[in-house]
């Protein structure tokens, strides 16, 4: 049982699964960090200090805190601020894939092969092999 196990596990696919797995958690927590750190901030400065953060609708009337953290101790809250900045976060992910994957395929995109030859030369070519063969 073990060396199947040890033979499943060493697969190519399993090994570039688990690889893949790693470089989307950091490439993830940088995407995270962009958003946080400088879209969400250069947002707020264009909007007049607008913070998504702390954006939330309490669904109690017991909620009365101005920040979310302390909110949701407080009571049930929808924390709409949040779900934009993960929307936002997702789109720049999308993004960024779609470029990657867009530069991988054209690393590896097959050379163009030469455009076929126009209808009439095709026939001229074979009435010429044609002629060839017979002589």
């Amino acid at each position: 049982m073990w060396q199947e196990f040890k033979k499943f596990a060493m697969r190519g696919s399993v090994v570039d699964l688990a690889v893949g797995v790693i470089i989307g958690a950091a490439f993830g927590a940088i995407v995270n960090s962009l958003v946080a750190d400088i879209i969400t901030p250069v947002i707020g400065a264009i909007t007049g200090g607008l913070d998504f953060s702390n954006h939330f609708i309490p669904l109690s009337s017991k909620v009365t805190a101005a920040t979310l953290d302390e909110a949701k101790k407080q009571g049930a809250v929808i924390a709409w601020g949040h779900f934009v900045t993960l929307a936002i976060n997702f789109v720049i992910v999308a993004w960024a894939l779609f470029l990657v994957i867009k530069g991988i395929n054209r690393l590896y995109a097959p050379a163009d092969a030469p455009a076929a030859p126009p209808k009439d030369i095709q026939l001229l070519t074979e009435i010429r092999d044609l002629l060839a063969v017979k002589q």
